[in-house]
């Protein structure tokens, strides 16, 4: 079997069995390609044929290119891939199952300020459509707490203004209730009714997506990273952000202000509460921060 025939059934696999998302499985086939070019580079033949030695030589190489997070993941791609294989009866053995994985190091979730968060929130340009769309973007992604792509994929249908929620779908096809608070509820009914229309009727595209660009059609991931960037431009911000930064700071916000921490996660959609758990950590900080600023004997003198 050559390495493409391997690819596209490992790709239909992911997407018609593990029903994984469109941006899952480009993750997982650009990292099998990273395998297939380096055993390419290398004249090392087909990807059934790798041994353990040639998956040796292989670390060796990501450890010397990449950084300690990508290479988790890239072998952590390629063992997946090597355990379908071997159910399939196209190999006998993995050849990565005893390779080590390198640690990384935690790093803190970056959020925004709270008043840097309205004061942001607050600049944005609403007089034209597409200002007034922009902040719809952001308000939902800091006051839902979604991911860019949840918010991207959001439809409709899929907002209750009567219960004032949300249906998300989230990560591994796990749905969840979010609620949305008053000024969002009123803002999005404005959009919809007034805004959303005027760059629908660009387009001869039928969809139900609530976010769509000046064409009419839906808005990508990648599409609302430049739209923040253009935005802290706009504002002469100083704010080092992404848009995944808005779910750090609507999760460190309510903890911040006294939110149960298991609330907090199935409100972010975690199945694990350690992944909540560290929100705790960057809360404490800025607890100790606080402290520092304001407490009279802990200003340095």
């Amino acid at each position: 079997m050559t390495n493409q025939e391997v690819l596209e059934k490992y790709q239909d696999y992911l997407t018609n069995e593990k029903q994984y998302s469109q941006n899952t499985v480009i993750s997982y086939v650009t990292d099998i390609n990273s395998l297939i070019n380096f055993l390419s580079s290398e004249d090392l033949g087909e990807l059934e044929y790798t041994t353990n030695r040639i998956a040796k030589f292989y670390v060796a190489y990501l450890h010397n290119n990449y950084d300690p997070k990508s290479i988790r993941r890239k072998i952590s791609s390629v063992k997946t891939l090597f355990d379908f294989l071997i159910e399939y009866e196209v190999v006998k053995d993995n050849p990565f199952k005893n390779v080590v994985l390198p640690k990384v190091s935690k790093r803190l979730p970056k959020f925004i300020y709270e008043d840097e968060m309205i004061d942001f929130l607050n600049n944005i340009d609403t007089t034209k459509p597409i200002g007034f769309r922009n902040k719809m973007i952001f308000e939902l992604l800091y006051g839902c707490g979604l991911r860019v792509s949840e918010l991207t994929n959001l439809k409709i249908k899929e907002v209750d203004f009567v219960k004032q929620e949300i249906l998300i779908h989230g990560k591994g096809s796990v749905d969840r209730i979010v609620p949305i608070h008053n000024f969002a509820v009123s803002t999005l009914k404005e959009y919809l009714l007034t805004i959303r229309p005027t760059l629908k009727v660009r387009s001869d595209v039928d969809n139900d997506y609530i976010f769509v660009n000046h064409r009419g059609n839906q808005l990508t991931t990648r599409g609302i990273r430049d739209i923040l960037q253009r935005e802290i431009l706009k504002q002469s911000s100083y704010l080092k952000v992404s848009p995944h930064s808005f779910r750090h700071s609507f999760a460190t916000h309510l903890l911040n202000n006294g939110v149960d921490l298991r609330i907090v996660q199935e409100l972010l959609g975690h199945i694990s509460l350690s992944t909540t758990q560290i929100y705790t950590k960057v809360s404490k900080e800025r607890l100790q921060e606080e402290y520092n600023n304001a407490h009279p004997r802990a200003k340095k003198h």
